[in-house]
């Protein structure tokens, strides 16, 4: 669990959601199209939205993205951000588009007056500027190279340097609706950067994330940790896991996360059998289904699938739905009360049902704006539950 001495922060808006200050942690993720494709983009966002993105980065990064982010901005249903790397020109034109947060470095912009521009322009429409320093691409790259005398320090050091340089760049036009990130590709590197700069007096909100954390896989076992880690420090106001893959996948690890520190008070936990020697039914396609099922599901629920007659029951009443199964057969659980006793052919599809319309009523309170209660709520069960003398 996230400790309450929190890392104190000056909040900052992005287009509706707050980060930093006593906010929940944020989930960012990033399109992977082309954004000049406006529909292909809007219905990447969609996606993301569904599956719970608070914020989305959008690169913008030629003339005809700077040109189809009017419409990206307008279309989507979540604050965009928007991806700037040397092009001032650019950084003028996402804001008139109407973005919610410009991500750039103000020391890659040579031009100081540019810079002014971009900062004045900025503050006249309320849009924080998140300073983003990747490992990878800081000055003395070469010389911080993991095994060539470099150390975990070095870089770290060079790191926050780097975003200390970009602060003080804005700091002097009057600017501090400022987030920052500290990026590396290795954990170790991650966790000293992120350490050293909330040790420091500047209170400005950390957006978390490895940079490159590669495949779905192992990407979120890397992320896990590195992002992981520092919350339960205390550090951190927003996380975007970088996986290569679907932004759907960068959003569902990033909740899950959050779920398992007790962070964000929405989201599924699927308690699952490791299985063993003592499994009774076929497990495996069961958990496959139900993780798809629960994709829909929006509200905190505790979910058991289990698998024999050792912990199952004990999980499946401490859950607020589940099944426990043993010899072909197997119990559905709801609120910690057994409401029925099924073949192993019939029990994951009930559990399913129950799922279904679980997400239905999370997805019309949602339309009708109000919020997602915790565990099952009033949602009916689609089931009668099986009489005391037939469990």
């Amino acid at each position: 669990m996230i400790p309450p001495n929190r890392r104190r922060t000056v909040p900052v808006n992005v287009g509706g959601v707050v980060v930093g200050g006593a906010a929940p942690v944020s989930v960012q993720t990033m399109t992977k199209t082309q954004t000049e494709d406006v529909r292909g983009t809007l219905e990447q966002i969609a996606r993301a939205a569904a599956a719970g993105a608070d914020i989305v980065r959008v690169t913008c990064d030629t003339p005809e993205a700077g040109t189809a982010m009017k419409e990206i901005v307008a279309g989507s249903a979540i604050p965009i951000v928007a991806d700037i790397h040397y092009d001032a020109p650019l950084a003028l034109r996402a804001l008139e588009a109407g973005v919610a947060c410009l991500r750039l470095n103000p020391g890659n912009i040579g031009d100081p007056d540019k810079v002014r521009d971009i900062a004045r322009e900025a503050k006249a429409r309320g849009v924080p500027i998140r300073i983003g320093v990747n490992a990878g691409s800081i000055p003395q790259r070469k010389e911080l190279e993991r095994g060539r005398g470099a150390t975990v320090e070095d870089a770290a050091q060079h790191m926050v340097d780097a975003a200390m340089h970009h602060i003080r760049i804005l700091e002097e036009l009057d600017f501090t609706a400022i987030k920052v990130s500290l990026k590396a590709s290795d954990v170790p590197t991650n966790l000293a950067a992120n350490r050293y700069f909330a040790s420091l007096d500047k209170p400005y909100p950390l957006h978390l994330g490895l940079t490159e954390a590669g495949p779905v896989e192992s990407g979120s076992v890397k992320s896990a940790m590195g992002i992981g880690i520092l919350l339960a420090e205390g550090i951190g106001d927003t996380i975007r896991v970088s996986l290569v893959g679907d932004p759907v996948d960068e959003v569902r690890v990033a909740r899950q996360i959050l779920a398992n520190l007790e962070e964000k008070g929405t989201g599924p936990n699927l308690i699952a059998c490791p299985t063993c020697g003592r499994l009774e039914i076929d497990m495996f396609p069961m958990v496959a289904r139900v993780e798809e099922a629960l994709q829909r599901v929006r509200r905190p629920i505790n979910v058991a699938v289990m698998g024999c007659v050792v912990n199952g029951p004990g999980e499946g009443m401490h859950a607020d739905i589940g099944i426990a199964g043993g010899r072909q057969k197997g119990i559905l659980y709801r609120g910690g009360k057994v409401i029925a006793s099924l073949p192993e052919a019939e029990l994951i599809d009930a559990l399913l049902r129950e799922l279904d319309a679980i997400a239905d009523e999370d997805a019309r309170l949602l339309a009708e704006g109000k919020p997602l209660p915790t565990g099952l709520g009033d949602t009916p069960s689609t089931l009668t539950p099986v009489p005391l003398a037939q469990r």
